[in-house]
């Protein structure tokens, strides 16, 4: 005997099961069906650009190539996190890496969640269905993630085949990026929730770019004075930075666990703020 079809009734009707065994305050934020914003997010990327997408893979690389080849043969060894001597290319292979994974989290939560949100309506006839802010927002943020992935791997490739990576712990170099994006993702969509025009996103590179070039990217934070050091330290690009770094030579620490620490913290900060956001501007 064939199994009975389910139609949308049926859907209908166990989505409201869902929501009834939910407590009350959980039920209003987050419908168990953030998987159906994450189809639709995967249906534009199949007729999506993707030498747009591509644009974020090339950059990190034209970076090593060009600081870590071409510089490098210049600046010769370095010291690693664990005192021992580097090549320049490895010291800044791993945080272009992290650089990477913010950049394509960012532009992915700010670009096309402000559009989303202020120009097509998309959230607002989201939320108009069964679906609550919270479902938006982990739908939204999982797509950054999934780019931040896709960088991730690529580039771990790259300094694979140039004789980059050094141990088996450069691995985990992938799920950091991962929660790295997460991090930058879930903050970068809270931020676009307030943004009113699109003059306003060009605010976005003018924070980016000095974070990456101030995040002891390229250098050791050590030549700034002790001042500068604190105000770097409290960046979130410096602690994905120095975690990569470590994760690239096998060097795990306590640190190695704060660092991850941090980017676990603003990742909920950043989720409960754009969902209470989105909630407050279209659930009135």
């Amino acid at each position: 005997m064939d199994a009975p079809s389910t139609g949308p009734t049926d859907v209908m009707a166990a989505t409201k099961e869902r929501l009834r065994r939910r407590p009350g305050w959980i039920a209003n934020l987050y419908a168990g069906n953030a998987r159906a914003v994450i189809a639709r997010g995967f249906r534009v990327i199949r007729s999506a650009n993707w030498g747009v997408v591509a644009t974020g893979f090339f950059e990190p690389v034209f970076y090593l190539l060009a600081m870590g080849v071409g510089m490098g043969a210049l600046v010769g060894s370095v010291p690693g996190p664990d005192g021992q001597p580097v090549s320049y290319a490895m010291y800044i292979a791993p945080a272009l890496l992290a650089t990477s994974a913010m950049n394509g989290a960012v532009y992915d939560s700010v670009n096309n969640v402000f559009f989303k949100m202020r120009y097509s309506k998309l959230y607002e006839g989201m939320l108009q269905t069964s679906l609550g802010p919270m479902d938006v927002a982990i739908g939204e943020i999982f797509m950054a993630l999934f780019r931040g992935f896709l960088y991730a791997v690529g580039f771990l490739g790259v300094l694979t085949v140039m004789g980059l990576v050094t141990s088996w712990w450069a691995l985990a170099m992938i799920p950091v990026a991962v929660l790295i994006a997460l991090g930058f993702a879930s903050v970068g969509m809270a931020v676009t929730s307030y943004m009113k025009s699109f003059q306003q996103l060009d605010l976005v590179p003018m924070v980016l770019l000095p974070m990456f070039l101030f995040s002891a990217t390229l250098y050791p934070i050590t030549v700034y004075p002790e001042p500068v050091q604190w105000f770097v330290m409290a960046m979130p690009l410096w602690h994905g930075v120095e975690l990569m770094r470590q994760l690239s030579v096998g060097y795990v620490t306590a640190a190695s666990a704060g660092h991850a620490l941090y980017f676990v913290v603003i990742s909920v900060i950043g989720i409960t703020a754009v969902t209470l956001r989105l909630r407050k501007l279209f659930l009135r």
